[in-house]
């Protein structure tokens, strides 16, 4: 395993330890057992750092990714985004609730994804083109909103990942959920 990969990976269990706004490259370093010169070697700053353990680190980031590649038909592969997306949320709300208290890091970190051309909408456009490429295949109604839809599936999916945070566990686990998002949205994508 390669020095960036380490650092990542410490920098992911530091995070998730003591969430984000509590974490220097200091203490990120020195649990990968590099020095911050090393760290700097391979991310620019903290927020370059945090982008990267989001996108290669997360539960669920590249399951999403992939699921947006498609190919096991419209219904199965919607069900893998919600699933994923479900995961990627709820695996990532500590670290995204720390970006949110400290307005510095906020705007650091919306800056970093701004340069990078990455941020939160990417999920919403990954599936929107998905839908609308299902479109232009005859399986999703011409008329129908694909960016909304996208909008409806992520939502309802951030807000079950925020629910199991908030309460004890609902009457169905991520799987039936997900599957029943997206039933509920084919109903109205289809003829």
């Amino acid at each position: 395993m390669g020095t960036r990969d380490v650092i990542l990976d410490a920098a992911a269990q530091v995070m998730a330890e003591r969430g984000l706004a509590n974490v220097t490259t200091r203490q990120i370093a020195r649990a990968a057992g590099f020095t911050e010169a090393a760290l700097y070697k391979h991310f620019a700053n903290k927020a370059d750092l945090l982008v990267a353990v989001i996108r290669e680190r997360s539960p669920g980031f590249g399951e999403l990714a992939q699921a947006l590649r498609g190919g096991s038909g419209l219904e199965d592969d919607l069900t893998a985004v919600a699933r994923a997306a479900i995961d990627f949320y709820r695996d990532g709300f500590p670290m995204f609730a720390s970006i949110f208290a400290d307005p510095s890091t906020l705007s650091v970190h919306k800056e970093e994804l701004r340069q990078q051309g990455a941020g939160p909408h990417k999920a919403n456009d990954g599936v929107a083109a998905y839908l609308r490429a299902a479109q232009e295949a005859g399986l999703v109604r011409k008329d129908a909103d694909v960016r909304a839809a996208a909008g409806l599936l992520l939502g309802a999916c951030f807000q079950h990942a925020f629910l199991s945070h908030m309460s004890a566990p609902g009457p169905r686990d991520d799987g039936e959920a997900a599957a029943a998002f997206v039933r509920t949205l084919l109903e109205s994508l289809t003829a």
